[in-house]
């Protein structure tokens, strides 16, 4: 197989990335935008010794499954990944993907029940950040395309909560007017690199401007085109860097912070603080995980990687206490916040590497009954699942949106006396390849 040969392929599959898997003479080739069952011409764009990547040409079988996608920008834009597939099959094939990935990665065959799903699959993502590009009078904002640096304008996000479109469409407006210059990420110039935004549930929105440069200019007139934004700050960030933001920030209009509902608890949210982007699911994800926790009253609970607290909160209302551990400062001065804002007095926080503080603890005799964690997508270090299996925990709660490594931690639980006995998936990302999973490991009998 060689780069630029056209073939005539067949899709028998999704990868995890939504791209159509087909076969040539036992090779796989990866497409992005082929489903299964389609037959089409394919260009090879990029071949390895075992696989390959193709463009697709034309299709000559058409799956009765695919669908116009809603979002004009779809084919160009790397947000979503699989609009051009009717939602109930999308929700079939993350199912598919999380038995996979245990079948594959862990060794395990473990019944998958159906996805949690969304009755709206649209406008649900309360947190949106844009980088900034274009020319002085013309700014663009959107997302990167797939694989790459270049700006997909896009003028309304489908899966975005307004009023971040109506934000973004006036920051354009007023650094238009203003000739206020948008970023060169290659030049290293400019002033405005970033929107990003930030909305409750109430339709209260955040906005933070993040800056190549000290002070923005014409802050009144920026203030004034900002009239749907109930909080508006500015961010400086003068390092070359893929980081969104940087360390000062600068509060310039309205609210400090927004408040947001969750599981019936109040959150305070700054710019930085972590939230679930899709609070419908959320809250099925956390009641998932709290059903599976079954807590009576009596249990000590200790929750890992524990962000702001949101899942401890939670939990602390049905536990005897709950002990969250969360690596960033910031994120524990939240949830110690959330806590005291909630009346919750029995949820305390410890700020500290998860693989450093919960070790220490179970060597001090800490044996917590319920071990609940959502760590981050590169999954559980070693010494935490050393230390779990070690406390001894009657449940073991593991929340993860990678399947893959979860699948991978979930083995290592399993050769240290555990077992799967419960399983969820989530849709938490929709029209994206992304897929939460909940599950419930017990000691073995």
């Amino acid at each position: 197989m060689e780069k630029n040969h056209a073939l005539t392929l067949t899709c028998d599959n999704l990868a995890a990335e939504m791209e159509g898997i087909c076969r040539s003479d036992g090779m796989a080739v990866f497409v992005k935008g082929m489903l299964p069952g389609e037959t089409g011409q394919v260009l090879i764009i990029k071949a390895q010794k075992s696989f390959a990547f193709g463009r697709l040409l034309s299709l000559e079988t058409v799956s009765p499954y695919r669908q116009a996608p809603p979002c004009p920008a779809f084919k160009r834009c790397g947000g979503c990944s699989c609009q051009h597939l009717v939602y109930p099959q999308t929700l079939l094939y993350k199912q598919r993907q999380v038995a996979d990935c245990f079948k594959r990665i862990g060794g395990m065959d473990i019944s998958v029940p159906p996805v949690l799903y969304m009755a709206n699959p649209f406008h649900y993502r309360n947190k949106s950040s844009l980088p900034v590009g274009g020319a002085i009078g013309n700014a663009r904002m959107g997302f990167y395309a797939p694989r790459s640096h270049d700006i997909i304008p896009i003028e309304s996000c489908l899966i975005a909560m307004e009023p971040s479109n109506q934000i973004q469409a006036a920051l354009k407006q007023w650094m238009d007017t203003h000739h206020v210059a948008p970023y060169n990420e290659a030049t290293h110039t400019g002033l405005v690199r970033h929107l990003v935004t930030r909305v409750n549930k109430k339709g209260e929105a955040m906005a933070v401007i993040v800056i190549n440069g000290d002070q923005i200019p014409f802050e009144k007139e920026l203030i004034a085109a900002l009239p749907m934004a109930q909080s508006i700050y500015v961010n400086v960030n003068k390092v070359r860097t893929n980081v969104i933001f940087g360390n000062m920030f600068k509060h310039v209009h309205g609210e400090k912070t927004l408040t947001d509902t969750l599981c019936d608890l109040t959150f305070t949210l700054s710019p930085q603080s972590f939230f679930q982007i899709n609070p419908a699911q959320t809250e099925a994800l956390y009641q998932t995980a709290f059903d599976f926790c079954g807590l009576t009253g009596e249990e000590t609970v200790a929750d890992l990687y524990c962000g702001a607290g949101t899942i401890s909160l939670m939990l602390a209302r049905k536990a005897k206490r709950v002990l969250g551990i969360e690596i960033i400062p910031a994120a524990i001065e939240n949830a110690k916040a959330n806590a005291l804002y909630n009346g919750i007095p029995n949820a305390n926080f410890h700020q500290g590497a998860a693989e450093a503080v919960l070790p220490k603890l179970v060597r001090e005799g800490y044996r917590p009954d319920v071990i609940t964690l959502d760590p981050p997508r590169k999954g559980v270090e070693p010494a935490v699942i050393q230390a779990i299996a070690a406390a001894k925990p009657k449940k073991i709660v593991y929340v993860s949106c990678n399947p893959a490594t979860q699948a991978r931690d979930a083995k290592a639980f399993c050769e240290a006396g555990y077992r799967i006995t419960k399983c969820r998936p989530v849709d938490m990302f929709c029209w994206t390849s992304g897929v939460e999973n909940v599950i419930l490991l017990e000691p073995n009998a």
